[in-house]
């Protein structure tokens, strides 16, 4: 008895339907940040929340902490913490005010932006290659940096008088665009494309994942732990200089706290304390979300106490929901 077999080509089986689920630990920033906007939206029409000028005025809001928030992003990815971004803000503004007034435009910027490099690097060289704790680095480079820019300037605010300086980093405008709000843009998007796309951004995800591991495949973990400190200071040093130009003087408070800010933004969005998964498109909504918050809060007429607790409530709930599994 012979059997007989079929030589036909079998129909090709449908592809299988990608089923939209929600995964709260990675969508949760979204979630929320719709949510606050509809419940403001509905308790604060009669007050213009609802606005271009409402849009405008959190987009500044969010600015200058979304710049610093990007690098932390890449410093928490890679499982570390940087303390000092604040206070490297204020140092940067002072010494960017001062080398603007004395030696011109270009050399204040190229100034501001070396100040942030230098501090990255102590901070990175200190972390991965002393292998101190950067939780212990970057808090005692955050009392140094602060100390020496009210030192450095007898607590005094340093001005910035060439126009030029302040229309590029912070007062200006291209056409209804603010120019703060093209930085975080432009910060944003750099900081989204290399993380996603490129080797350094992976390299940067698997250092923190398991160092080991990443050790093992390949990656000089160690420079890559350099690196995110410098890139992270540099970004601070960016932040320090919007706000220079922005108020138009440079001084040690600007940027103060703006450490908690960036990291409750970071968290928020979805990158892990941990180390090993980051989104800087997540981290830019989790500043969203905290600005946004603050601004519905004050145009409901809450002071400052009420803003506080009712902020950290938003931000606890957000943050629990988001470790769910």
């Amino acid at each position: 008895m012979t059997n007989l077999i079929s030589t036909e080509p079998k129909a090709a089986a449908p592809p299988a339907r990608r089923r939209l689920t929600l995964d709260w630990r990675r969508d949760i920033i979204y979630v929320g940040f719709v949510a606050v906007v509809i419940v403001f939206a509905f308790l604060l029409r009669d007050q213009g929340f609802v606005s271009t000028t409402s849009v405008m005025n959190i987009l500044r809001q969010t600015a200058i902490v979304t710049v610093v928030a990007v690098g932390m992003t890449y410093v928490i990815a890679a499982a570390e913490i940087d303390l000092s971004v604040g206070s490297v803000a204020g140092l940067a503004s002072v010494v960017t005010a001062m080398t603007v007034s004395h030696f011109g435009l270009i050399p204040g910027i190229i100034a501001g932006l070396a100040v942030g490099a230098a501090i990255g690097a102590v901070n990175g060289a200190l972390v991965a290659f002393v292998k101190i704790p950067s939780f212990l680095v970057t808090l005692a480079m955050m009392g140094i940096a602060f100390g020496i820019a009210q030192w450095s300037t007898a607590s005094a605010p340093q001005p910035i008088l060439d126009m030029t300086y302040n229309n590029m980093f912070g007062g200006g405008s291209i056409g209804p665009i603010p120019v703060l709000i093209i930085w975080m843009l432009l910060a944003v998007v750099l900081g989204a494309v290399v993380l996603k796309k490129m080797p350094f951004g992976r390299q940067v995800l698997a250092t923190g994942a398991n160092k080991v591991a990443a050790e093992y495949s390949g990656i000089a973990t160690r420079w890559i732990r350099f690196r995110v400190m410098v890139i992270c200071s540099i970004g601070a040093a960016l932040a320090g200089m919007l706000y220079a130009g922005r108020l138009q003087s440079g001084r040690f408070q600007w940027g103060q706290g703006d450490e908690m800010n960036a990291i409750a933004a970071v968290i928020l969005g979805g990158t892990a304390l941990s180390g090993g998964r980051g989104s800087v498109v997540g981290t830019f909504f989790g500043a969203l979300l905290m600005a946004t918050i603050n601004y519905g809060l004050i145009l409901g007429g809450l002071d400052t106490s009420q803003q506080q607790i009712i902020r950290g409530i938003i931000i606890v709930l957000a943050v629990a929901l988001a470790r769910q599994k």
